[in-house]
């Protein structure tokens, strides 16, 4: 039989072990921790002999505290170390909160992602938060953002449905990158009844004018199914891992296929996509189970 000292005892330390563990949540795992998530594949159409790392970056959710310039550059620096033949940004550099103390600019965080160094460039696609939070791009029903500016001035090229040819070592290959999937909010003020994306998967395909491999960048996962097979690898953001994951699976997923295309490596029908669990945060600062990480992809 517990005795009242027990009682309280027991209750006090369920109150500190919640305490703790919203600190790790709130504070220690989105601020304090970065994670190096690593795969290695040869997926299939893969050019026999091109051995080429991917440094990747994701929902970067720029904002202080969780994620001020500093930190971001920071974040770039450790990238550099990776030593990717070539770096991708997918998506989301503007925050998504409004629990923060302060925003930061995109003169800001596009100056940050600038330090990033890679010997076949440093390429990005926009997310859909970097639409939203855009109301003169909201008006507009499109164009470009203040996002696509920025890194445009630091020199970081965009794709928004544009397909590039890469070389490396003489072996070929292709950078398809579309144009975010979300980026048209409805509502009476914009003149929209429902959400649009300016995603053209077939357009940008068809910028593709030989064999060589196509690694496809596209912010939120749930393209993949349409993805063609002439598309060696898929990279996407946007889920966060969820933000929350016990044992594999996430309670709330950004997406309409749920825990699917949630995180990590996923083969359907031999296509192959990754999905980061991104840097950042979004709608609440909170991460537990998938802690902020740079994904190294190793490929051939």
């Amino acid at each position: 039989m517990i005795t009242r000292r027990g009682f309280f005892k027991l209750v006090g330390g369920g109150i500190a072990g919640v305490m703790s563990l919203g600190g790790y949540a709130f504070a220690y795992e989105p601020l304090a921790r970065l994670g190096i998530a690593r795969y290695r594949l040869t997926p299939p159409g893969w050019t026999p002999g091109l051995k080429l790392r991917v440094v990747a970056l994701a929902d970067i959710h720029a904002c202080e505290p969780w994620m001020s310039a500093n930190r971001i550059t920071a974040i770039c620096h450790r990238a550099n170390e990776l030593e990717g033949d070539v770096t991708v940004l997918l998506g989301d550099y503007a925050s998504g909160m409004n629990m923060v103390t302060q925003y930061v600019h995109s003169s800001q965080w596009s100056k940050a992602l600038a330090t990033l160094q890679a010997p076949l460039g440093v390429h990005a696609i926009m997310g859909n938060h970097d639409w939203w939070e855009d109301r003169t791009a909201q008006k507009n029903g499109g164009m470009e953002t203040f996002g696509h500016r920025a890194l445009a001035d630091v020199g970081i090229p965009v794709y928004g449905n544009r397909a590039v040819r890469l070389e490396k070592d003489g072996r070929g290959f292709w950078f398809a990158g579309l144009e975010d999937q979300l980026a048209l909010l409805p509502g009476r003020k914009w003149g929209r009844t429902r959400m649009l994306g300016l995603d053209d998967l077939d357009g940008t395909m068809a910028q593709v004018t030989d064999d060589a491999p196509v690694i496809l960048l596209a912010h939120e996962p749930d393209i993949f199914p349409r993805v063609p097979e002439r598309v060696s690898l898929t990279l996407s953001g946007h889920t966060h891992g969820g933000q929350i994951r016990f044992l594999g699976r996430s309670p709330i997923v950004p997406s309409r296929y749920g825990n699917r295309y949630a995180y990590g490596h996923i083969v359907e029908e031999g296509r192959n996509i990754i999905v980061s669990g991104g840097l950042g945060c979004s709608i609440a600062p909170v991460r537990f189970g998938v802690p902020p990480e740079i994904v190294v992809i190793d490929l051939g």
